[in-house]
C-alpha cells in the first residue's frame, strides 16, 4: 500500500496542528508508528495529538512504563488510545505481558520504536520526523501509508 505526503520545515505549531489534523481523523483502531532519531520530537507530538484528542492532565512518556493508555471521552473516534514507547522493549513477546495484543482490535496505538516489536505489530500510518541541524526549531514530517486502513487515514487528513 503507497501513499505518502511530506510536510517540509514544519515549526512546532504547525507539528502540533498536523496532530490535532490526524486525531480529528483518527480512526477508532489501528496504529501509528511514530518514527525519527531520538530527540526527534515523537513523544511530544503524541502529546499533542492526545490534547487534540480531549486528554486533560498530565500526559506522561511511556519511556519507562513501555505503555500509558488513554480513555477518550469523544463522540467520534477512538474511546482508548495508548502510547507505547519500545525503546527498552527487551523481548517482543513481552508485548503479551504488556496486554497490547488484548487491545490492537479496541484500541488506537501510537508506537514509538515499533521497529522494536520484530514484526508483532504492524503499522497503519507512518509519521517520520527529521530535525534539521540548521533549523533546530524546525522538523520535516513525513506521512506514509502501509495498509489500506492507513491510506484512508492519510487520504482524510491530507485531502489527497
Amino acid at each position: 500500500m503507497s501513499g505518502e505526503v511530506v510536510y517540509p520545515r514544519l515549526d512546532q505549531a504547525a507539528v502540533e496542528t498536523l496532530a490535532g489534523q490526524l486525531a480529528a481523523q483518527a480512526p477508532i483502531s489501528g496504529i501509528l508508528s511514530l518514527e525519527g532519531e531520538l530527540g526527534a520530537g515523537k513523544s511530544t507530538f503524541a502529546r499533542a495529538f492526545l490534547r487534540s484528542l480531549g486528554v486533560t492532565g498530565t500526559i506522561r512518556s511511556p519511556t519507562y512504563t513501555l505503555v500509558e493508555p488513554y480513555v477518550i471521552d469523544q463522540p467520534a473516534g477512538p474511546e482508548q488510545v495508548l502510547h507505547l514507547d519500545l525503546y527498552r522493549l527487551g523481548d517482543p513477546e513481552e508485548l503479551d505481558y504488556l496486554g497490547v495484543r488484548d487491545e490492537i482490535d479496541q484500541a488506537l496505538l501510537l508506537v514509538e520504536w515499533l521497529s522494536q516489536a520484530g514484526g508483532e505489530l504492524s503499522a497503519d500510518l507512518r509519521l517520520f520526523l527529521r530535525g534539521d541541524p540548521a533549523e533546530p526549531e524546525c522538523r520535516d514530517v513525513t506521512l506514509s501509508a502501509v495498509t489500506p486502513a492507513g491510506a484512508d487515514w492519510l487520504r482524510r487528513v491530507s485531502g489527497h
